[in-house]
């Protein structure tokens, strides 16, 4: 899943290619995509690009709406298989509703007003969590208004952290991932987060010291900025590659932590895993692991 600084590089992207910008058409190709109806979609064409920024793991496009009313705002969530894919140029064949991992088309005016560039979104997978919502105010859109603060806000100060911690009995691993906590970090960062701060991803957050709690809120801001700095001006098609190759223990399973060389483990769920380190995050120990010790009752 793309998580805050893969889309803070997509939000990038796409001001520069977007911004001052036209909306020629929009059309949806997968019935799931879309969550809203009012405003409708068709609402954006015809508007100018003003604005694209990241909101936790949304990403929010502004069009303006100049003498015709307030902006109306595209708010994306690519979820776990969608992704954005940027085209100069499109098919001369309209896309099949239905057919593939096409889900939403954007296009934006081109020379002497002819339909021009623009970008798809896909989805892989038969899991349709994909989510586009048009509306008045990002606010509008239930995912963005739970929203936390955000940990490149220079409002989020080590106190501010501290604060959420304060009386959380829950895990840390679970703690960083809730996205009413914090927003943007998800399942991959949560696990390099934690392997550089070399804590247990099952260590209860209110257990935390004050010096492990400021620990972390410095481990947390500078993983986080460091990726945003390797994903930024980076193409949308290479955004993915580049998060896979700056991962040092998540989806590395069996693989040497780059630290101490001890092998890099897992904990798989139902539907999710983590990674860590035994020697650099739980003092050599294994974590018990849930799906195989179900299957060895």
């Amino acid at each position: 899943m793309p998580e805050l600084p893969e889309v803070e590089a997509l939000a990038g992207y796409l001001g520069e290619h977007l911004k001052g910008r036209t909306v020629a058409t929009v059309l949806p190709l997968a019935v799931s995509v879309l969550k809203t109806y009012d405003p409708p979609l068709g609402a954006l064409e015809g508007r100018t690009v003003t604005d694209v920024r990241r909101r936790g793991k949304f990403l929010d496009l502004t069009a303006d709406g100049g003498a015709d009313g307030p902006a109306v705002h595209l708010v994306i969530h690519l979820a776990r298989a969608g992704w954005l894919r940027w085209r100069e140029e499109f098919p001369a064949a309209p896309p099949r509703p239905g057919k593939g991992p096409l889900a939403l088309r954007l296009r934006i005016d081109g020379p002497d007003g002819a339909p021009g560039a623009g970008f798809d979104l896909t989805e892989a997978g038969t899991q349709k969590r994909l989510a586009v919502y048009c509306v008045r105010e990002p606010s509008d859109v239930p995912g963005v208004a739970r929203l936390g603060p955000d940990p490149l806000d220079p409002e989020f100060t080590p106190e501010a952290f501290a604060a959420l911690l304060r009386g959380e009995r829950r895990q840390l691993k679970g703690v960083l991932r809730d996205q009413s906590v914090i927003a943007g970090i998800g399942n991959a960062y949560s696990d390099e987060i934690l392997h550089a701060a070399r804590m247990s991803p099952f260590k209860p957050a209110a257990n935390l010291t004050d010096d492990e709690a400021r620990a972390l809120y410095t481990t947390v801001v500078d993983t986080l900025n460091r990726a945003v700095e390797q994903a930024r001006g980076l193409a949308a098609g290479d955004v993915k590659a580049g998060k896979r190759a700056g991962m040092r223990v998540h989806g590395r399973t069996g693989q040497p932590c780059p630290v101490c060389g001890d092998t890099v483990r897992e904990v798989s769920y139902r539907d999710s895993s983590l990674q860590y380190c035994p020697t650099c995050q739980t003092g050599g120990k294994p974590l018990a692991d849930r799906r195989l010790s179900r299957l060895l009752k």
